[in-house]
């Protein structure tokens, strides 16, 4: 089994990667991490494991438990184009299961398996956030929108063919490895690999029928900004502003706190009508609840503690063991 090594370039993004993060605050970056080394092998890796461990300064099982939990991680070697058919209940309605099976049944393969030449991984996915556009598919998490098993087949035979087709809402496709460069927060260099546009008409649907309608709220201008203000109604601060007050404030709540358990201090100092009694009311509390032989027959707050029947030997047992009612019933039952 070939072990991968990382080369230089990879640690310099490593580092880069720690230093969008606070100083103590580096685990966080474990997430780009993993796109990262998967950005080199197509997958993570034990190695890539093993990477991630050794620049975070953390063991391999925390890394593992990450990289497991997300579905983006892929855990074996996955193809150039990951085709993904989203079969959750919206697209299943509309038509999601169907495209799924066709795709299974043309490539040869089930879900989270790669075809014969390694170029194409397919997967059912839960749901892929565009129910509007249902049922939908993606290709390295590009959308395909309002899919049908043919559309969806002419995708796959061109990834096939090497003529990788436009997405619906995205300039171009990529590969998995060069997605995963885009995950790990770098940019794509490649002419054309970025591109903008608007909501379309399905997502502006409900916006369309509203203006339609004449449905707006009352007096609502929505070029005018929103003000912000704090909980208490004043215009909100800058966060700059807000660290400085709170620091300001911390002595005073110290001499709060030192205050009030100098005050829980004194509470439990013996007055003078305690009769000198320097016991802690919870110690009194407690031999109240469990008295023994040592206990005073009426405790310190002029109770008498349950179960001390004033015998000054004692038995030593808890209160509540007074063998006086067992025997009677012994007898009562002869």
């Amino acid at each position: 089994m070939t072990t991968t090594v990382f080369t230089e370039t990879v640690y310099e993004r490593a580092r880069a990667i720690l230093a969008r993060y606070p100083e103590g605050r580096e685990r966080s970056a474990l997430l780009p991490l993993l796109h990262l080394v998967q950005s080199e092998e197509g997958y993570v890796s034990p190695a890539g494991v093993a990477f991630c461990a050794e620049v975070l300064g953390i063991n391999k099982a925390q890394v593992g438990a990450v990289a497991t939990f997300y579905t983006m991680y892929k855990r074996r070697p996955t193809g150039d184009w990951l085709v993904s058919v989203c079969t959750n209940t919206m697209c299943d309605v509309l038509g999601g299961q169907q495209v799924y099976e066709t795709l299974s049944e043309l490539l040869g393969v089930g879900h989270d398996e790669t075809t014969a030449d390694g170029r194409i991984t397919l997967e059912h996915a839960e749901c892929l956030a565009a129910c509007d556009y249902g049922p939908v598919m993606t290709v390295n998490y590009d959308f395909f929108d309002n899919v049908t098993p043919d559309s969806a087949v002419e995708v796959v035979e061109a990834l096939r063919a090497g003529t990788p087709p436009k997405p619906s809402r995205a300039p171009r496709l990529c590969t998995l490895k060069e997605m995963a460069v885009q995950l790990a927060g770098f940019s794509d260099p490649r002419e054309g690999a970025v591109g903008e546009g608007v909501a379309g008409a399905p997502t502006l649907r409900g916006v369309t029928l509203a203006q339609q309608h004449g449905i707006a709220v009352h007096g609502f201008d929505p070029d005018t900004p929103i003000p912000r203000k704090d909980a208490d109604g004043t215009p909100a601060r800058s966060v700059p502003a807000k660290v400085a007050d709170a620091v300001k404030s911390v002595p005073a709540k110290v001499a709060s706190a030192a205050t009030a358990a100098k005050d829980a201090v004194t509470h439990r100092k013996p007055s003078e009508s305690s009769g000198g009694d320097v016991k802690d009311p919870e110690v009194r509390a407690a031999e109240a609840r469990n008295p023994d032989a040592r206990t005073p027959e009426p405790d310190a707050s002029g109770r008498t503690a349950p179960g001390n029947t004033g015998d000054a030997a004692g038995d030593a047992k808890p209160a509540g063991d007074d063998p006086g009612p067992q025997r009677q019933n012994l007898k009562d039952a002869q």
